[in-house]
Parts: structure tokens; C-alpha cells; sequence
């Protein structure tokens, strides 16, 4: 790939790990490995989010931009007696993006290379052949001849399994596809608007934070938000792009290099109006680009956090990025940019007196 520039290495990094909800472990790490010269401090949730701490003014307001280290997977229920793999799904998948793909399950022993499974096209029926496979009836094959052969390869029940992918920039390097974008791409933002905020003054302490357990129900963004206390909440993630061939508008009409999406409206938050209105104004005020979204079906951290103590006002700002909650996403750098252009720009100007006033706008 040539030399990386320091972002790029970045969003590698975080992409390249694995971490599928419960067991964020390496994302967490290079999520630490990065915002640590950033942070104060650098404490965890006692579920294994990640929480950085940058105080600008002691009094000020708090301010959590949180990202989730989780991506979408699966995770080993049973092993059959000839060594195939079961498995539970540890998010949303979409059966149609799953069969023949290339999978790590993260044994005892070390990794263990597998490809998702099923009963081959050629014996089923024709009328079986027009229907896509369930996931109850895919398996993973490891290349075991028995259980035993699998669990001597140190395969077990509960292993995580994660999808693999190469991070690779495309022709127009502005273009990056890779795996876990979502949410790597949030953590990379906390990351991001951490090292922008340093030697700048504001009014407030900034918490960058790596949720766990975001696929699965919004969990660590709930332990990490009691554990923060926030004035102010960001939830930074993916959302839906429609620029591709047969999304009409009405469904989303996102574009990718377009600005930052902020959200309206999804299944687990109605945006704070105030902070929307600060967020809008501030990214005027600066001529960043930025389009809203709102999404039926789904949720971000931010519907979570805004409910933490007695309310957290709170907006969502997220990438839009194609083939979510598959092996191979593609988002546009310029995006990530602006999003985190947008965020530092707002948080200088979320003092006391401007969080106190938003409430009720």
C-alpha cells in the first residue's frame, strides 16, 4: 500500500482488529495505543469501555464523544462431530452477504482461518434454490475431520469469529474499504477530536470514548455514560448511504464526501433540537458540508447516553458508509474530516452558560 499517512495507519489499525461485542480487547488497545498522548487520563468502564479524559476548564461541562469497538460477528455455539463450526450472530447480518466469506475465529491456540458454509445449490430443489440460505443452516468449516480435530486447534464454544477483510484505499484513495467501519470509524473520530483539541482552549472536559457492546443493544454506552456523567453527548458512528444503484431518495439519499449526517431521528433517540441548532449554526458559521439523516430501524450510542441520570442532551453525527454490516464497507475520507472539524468547532463553544441555555431551545 505504499507509505500511510498517519490517519490512514490509524483507521488500519482500528479496522485490522478484532473485536466482536464482548470481547472488544484489540480495538480497545489500539484505541488506547492512539488517544493516550491526547488524555489526562485513560480509565475504563468496569465492561470494558474505553473512557480518555482532556480537561480544558475544570468547571466546565462534559462533553462525551463516543465511538463503539465493536463490530458486527458471530461467536462459536457448537462444534459437530466431523469439526463444523455453529455459531451465533453477535449484531444484525443480512444472510445474502454471508455465505463463502472468509472468517478468523479467535481460538485458545491462536487463530484459526474458516469460510461460512451450506448445503450445496446443486442438490437442492429448484425451488430451494430460489430462496436465500438461513443463517440456522449455514456452519463455518475450519478444515477439521472431528471435534476433536477442532478442539485440538484450540476452537471453542464462545470464541469470538470475525469477519476478514484487508483495509484497502481504492483508485481514488479518497475511498477507503475496509472491514468494521462500523464503528472503527467512530473511535477514530473520539481519537481525532482529541489530538485537534490540544493547545486550543475550551470550555469544558472532552471524554473520548470506546463503547463495547454496541451491536448487541447499546450496552457499554450505557455503563460509560453513568460512569462519565456527561452534560453533552456525541454519538459518532456509520450511517446509510444512497448513493448507489437502485436507493431511491425517499429510502436515503445520503451521499458519500458530502459532509457529516446528522441525525434527525432513528429507533433509539429523537436529536436534541438544541444541541442540533448549535451543531447546524457552528457548521455554517465554518463552511463545513453536512446533510441530515434519520432512520427508521437502528440506533446509535446515543440513544443510550442521552438517557443516562436525568437526560443527556445529545445528537448523533455519523459517517455515511456503503455495505454496513458486512465484510466490506466504503467511506469517504473527506467525511471523517469534517466530522471531526464539525465536533471541535462546537465544543469550544459548549461552555456552561451555552449547555444551560440549550436545554430548553
Amino acid at each position: 500500500m505504499g507509505n500511510l499517512d498517519d490517519t490512514v495507519k490509524m483507521f488500519k489499525d482500528l479496522t485490522d482488529a478484532k473485536g466482536i461485542p464482548g470481547n472488544e480487547k484489540e480495538p480497545r488497545q489500539v484505541m488506547k495505543d492512539y488517544i493516550m498522548p491526547f488524555a489526562d487520563e485513560v480509565v475504563y468502564d468496569n465492561l470494558g469501555s474505553l473512557i480518555a479524559k482532556k480537561t480544558g476548564d475544570e468547571q466546565g461541562p462534559k462533553v462525551m464523544v463516543a465511538g463503539h469497538l465493536d463490530e458486527v460477528g458471530f461467536m462459536v455455539t457448537r462444534i459437530d462431530e466431523k469439526g463444523f463450526i455453529y455459531f451465533q450472530t453477535t449484531g444484525g447480518w443480512w444472510s445474502q452477504v454471508m455465505l463463502a466469506q472468509r472468517v478468523t475465529i479467535m481460538g485458545g491456540e491462536g487463530d484459526v482461518t474458516g469460510v461460512i458454509g451450506s448445503k450445496p445449490p446443486h442438490i437442492l430443489s429448484a425451488e430451494a434454490r430460489k430462496k436465500p440460505v438461513e443463517i440456522k443452516d449455514m456452519f463455518i468449516d475450519i478444515g477439521a475431520a472431528s471435534k476433536e480435530e477442532a478442539e485440538a486447534f484450540g476452537v471453542n464454544p464462545g470464541d469470538s469469529i470475525v469477519p476478514y477483510f484487508e483495509f484497502t484505499p481504492l483508485k481514488n484513495e479518497k475511498l477507503l474499504l475496509a472491514k468494521a467501519w462500523d464503528n472503527r470509524i467512530g473511535c477514530a473520530i473520539a481519537i481525532e477530536v482529541l489530538k485537534q483539541l490540544q493547545g486550543t482552549d475550551h470550555p469544558n472536559i472532552v471524554y473520548g470514548v470506546g463503547t463495547v457492546q454496541e451491536e448487541v443493544g447499546l450496552r457499554g454506552a450505557k455503563t460509560a455514560a453513568n460512569a462519565v456523567e456527561p452534560d453533552i453527548g456525541f454519538g459518532v458512528d456509520v450511517g446509510i448511504a444512497g448513493d448507489t444503484p437502485g436507493v431511491s431518495d425517499h429510502d436515503a439519499d445520503s451521499e458519500l464526501g458530502k459532509g457529516p449526517q446528522l441525525v434527525l431521528y432513528d429507533a433509539s433517540m429523537v436529536s436534541h433540537k438544541g444541541v442540533r441548532n448549535l451543531v447546524v449554526k457552528t457548521a455554517e458559521e465554518n463552511n463545513i458540508p453536512y446533510q441530515f439523516t434519520s432512520m427508521a430501524g437502528g440506533g446509535t450510542d446515543s440513544g443510550s447516553i442521552h438517557l443516562t441520570a436525568n437526560g443527556v442532551p445529545s445528537l448523533s453525527i455519523t459517517i455515511a458508509t456503503r455495505y454496513i454490516h458486512t465484510h466490506a464497507g466504503i467511506l469517504h475520507r473527506d467525511d471523517f474530516d469534517n466530522a471531526v472539524k464539525l465536533i471541535v468547532e462546537t465544543i469550544k463553544k459548549l461552555d456552561r452558560n451555552t449547555v444551560n441555555n440549550l436545554i430548553f431551545d
